[in-house]
């Protein structure tokens, strides 16, 4: 079907942060199928893991227990503050398990039963994305992305990012009338929406009038999660830990796989609330724990840091050179924008001119290019992706 504005390129192999199309071409690639490919391509670790994989048990059921569900699902508790996790095939549907979740939490903890045909509220970011399923694509805060699929999802409000006032106005015109709001969903840093990094001081607030109201507080970590942002999780960089957060993209290294990791106390599903049939199979968690295995044994927190600096810097000096097209630069690691100026040419026009130099790039909205590449991703790589970048930029002035 015709979902996709694909660029004219067929794609045959990958090794690394380089990809090849059919007529023999080679790509540096800052999309790395943008956030997911954490190893790069046909990284050998990876391939081997999942080739034992397949050799002994690919796919049974979640009506028995799966030794490596279980286990993925210790190592990410291990390393984070959750206790449990539910585990899906992507990053709308560990989203979707959020808002039952928050639904049920407004019901059992908030005493909102939605009786009088008003659902329990959930807010979420204006300029967000949480996926294009039907209630993930609600949650969104772009109006673009529900046009043609209205009625929307009952039950959701939108605030400006960052602001805190706004917030603390909107939540109390929502619980003007006694308790309305469920929870609260939101980005560490947004990345569809344009790169925009959380403020920390918003966040500590957030967390502050969560606690005061027992809202559930949850992240959506699908695209800044799995080390992108230098850290393992992007709440670390915010100083915060929310009630839940939800992965994909990352965590699989380009297997599909979903998670929704809470805390013991918003623990709320029982047998029969939520269920996936592929999710938490044994070959997509035999990845997942590949992916988490190799940063630790790689030290790639430590590397993201570093390149993430490197690219920062790359950037500035491009935004020096160039500022009668360049407005700014911003993100954290891995997951960085370039800001373009109003009447420079948009992010789509980039990011097809900077294939024509051999460089994957994709935009963030019209005035943003935003840069994804794997975490592996060495200096020279991003030295010489922001050279074609900067010639991308020339020609089309």
């Amino acid at each position: 079907m015709d979902t996709y504005a694909r660029f004219p390129v067929e794609l045959a192999r990958g090794k690394g942060v380089w990809l090849w199309d059919t007529a023999g071409r080679r790509y540096l690639d800052c999309v790395a199928g943008i956030a997911v490919c954490t190893l790069g391509h046909s990284d050998r670790r990876l391939r081997e893991a999942l080739c034992r994989q397949l050799g002994t048990l690919q796919h049974v059921s979640n009506l028995y227990r799966i030794p490596e569900q279980q286990q993925l699902a210790a190592a990410i508790t291990a390393r984070s503050c959750f206790d449990r996790v539910f585990f899906c095939n992507s990053g709308a549907e560990a989203n979707e398990a959020a808002i039952k979740l928050a639904r049920k939490h407004g019901q059992l903890v908030r005493g909102i039963d939605g009786r009088d045909g008003r659902p329990p509220l959930i807010l979420t970011a204006e300029a967000s994305f949480h996926g294009r399923t039907l209630a993930a694509v609600t949650a969104t805060g772009q109006p673009r992305y529900h046009q043609g699929f209205e009625p929307m999802v009952q039950g959701f409000r939108y605030f400006p990012y960052n602001d805190t006032a706004a917030f603390e106005a909107l939540l109390a015109e929502c619980e003007a009338d006694g308790p309305r709001v469920a929870a609260v969903l939101v980005e560490p840093l947004q990345g569809e929406g344009g790169v925009n990094p959380g403020d920390p001081a918003f966040f500590q607030r957030l967390r502050q009038l969560c606690d005061q109201h027992r809202i559930l507080l949850i992240f959506d970590e699908v695209q800044i999660g799995v080390g992108r942002s230098g850290r393992l999780w992007g709440y670390e960089r915010l100083g915060v830990e929310p009630d839940a957060f939800t992965l994909a993209k990352g965590l699989g290294g380009g297997i599909p796989i979903g998670a929704l990791a809470v805390k013991q106390a918003a623990d709320h599903f029982r047998p029969g609330d939520h269920a996936s049939t592929f999710g938490g199979n044994p070959f997509a968690c035999r990845a997942g724990l590949t992916v988490l295995a190799e940063i630790e044994r790689r030290d790639l927190l430590a590397q993201v840091q570093r390149s993430g600096d490197l690219l920062r810097q790359q950037l500035e000096e491009l935004v020096a050179r160039h500022p009668q097209l360049l407005a700014g630069q911003r993100g954290w690691g891995l997951l960085q924008g370039l800001v373009l100026r109003p009447e420079a040419p948009s992010a789509p026009q980039v990011v097809k001119a900077a294939l024509a130099e051999g460089l994957l790039l994709v935009p963030a909205g019209a005035t943003v290019v935003r840069f994804v590449p794997p975490l592996t991703i060495k200096p020279k790589h991003l030295r010489e992706a922001v050279q074609r970048l900067e010639r991308a930029l020339l020609s089309l002035v």
